[in-house]
């Protein structure tokens, strides 16, 4: 049954999912992506990720399938615990997003650009950029993921940024030093996060959120930020060469800031993230390979 289930949810046509509002498609992918993690736990996991918690085998190890591309990955239990931080930060965003009443608009840009915030219980004040890029998705995706430890080469408010840790094609842990802002009042700060991919038909689900790593603790010279939670979509905008490019976010930099002071830095940032990354996608080519 769930497995019939799950393909009727997702196997909506890419043209009627294009043609959907920003609202109507977000609510169908948080159905999606509910019904996919419950059937991979289904065939895949059914008691096992329990079992390993709860008997604490920090080298125990599970197969998972990847449907799409039938490759099988051998996780350990800290990595599907990696895993699983990803998913639930993935479907927390969605939520969210999925929840249009409420927001209140910060910055508007000459070229189309919107950031709205809302605030939150439990979680502050979150900020949505919403806008459109001239590029394709999948350009998009390859900029913002596949080539993530480039990011501080066309992005100056990421100083370095490497991964530490690769979980199968869709999960992965990365160190950032954020870059030194104007009149450096921010100071110096990193972040280590977990960042999760999902595909579905013609859109991309990109998120991150604040984790730990053994091989990456607390640095004396630095103030440890954390990503409460980050999420890019990416789906066609109506023409073949164009993308709609909707960025969730909330971060606590930690310290001292003032509240005020860090929205009006967040909600910049994410208008100046989105410039860099226009220019980065004018000047860098992109094919698809077969």
């Amino acid at each position: 049954m769930l497995p019939a289930t799950f393909k009727l949810c997702c196997g909506i046509s890419h043209q009627h999912f294009r043609n959907m509002t920003g609202l109507k498609r977000t609510a169908v992918a948080a159905v999606a992506y509910e019904m996919r993690r419950m059937k991979i736990k289904d065939n895949f996991l059914s008691g096992t990720w329990d079992s390993l918690v709860q008997k604490k085998k920090p080298y125990a190890a599970l197969k998972v399938e990847d449907e799409r591309s039938e490759t099988k990955w051998t996780f350990s239990t800290e990595e599907l615990s990696y895993v699983k931080q990803g998913e639930d930060a993935l479907q927390k965003a969605l939520g969210i997003l999925s929840q249009d009443a409420g927001w209140t608009t910060e910055i508007k840009t000459e070229n189309g650009d919107n950031v709205m915030s809302k605030i939150l219980p439990g979680i502050g004040k979150v900020f949505k950029l919403e806008g459109v890029l001239d590029a394709t998705t999948e350009h998009v995706y390859h900029e913002l993921y596949e080539k993530v430890d480039q990011m501080s080469s066309w992005n100056p408010s990421i100083k370095h940024l490497h991964v530490l840790r690769k979980i199968g094609k869709d999960t992965m842990v990365t160190y950032e030093i954020m870059g030194d802002t104007a009149g450096n009042i921010i100071g110096r700060r990193d972040f280590v996060s977990v960042r999760h991919c999902w595909k579905e038909g013609p859109c991309c689900y990109l998120t991150g959120i604040a984790t730990e790593s053994k091989c990456m603790p607390p640095q004396k010279d630095f103030v440890r930020g954390e990503t409460g939670i980050s999420c890019i979509i990416l789906h066609p905008a109506g023409t073949k060469n164009k993308t709609r490019f909707t960025w969730l976010l909330s971060m606590d930099l930690k310290g001292w800031l003032p509240k005020s002071l860090i929205n009006q830095a967040l909600s910049r940032a994410q208008v100046d993230f989105t410039e860099h990354l226009r220019r980065q996608l004018s000047s860098s080519s992109f094919s698809i390979s077969c």
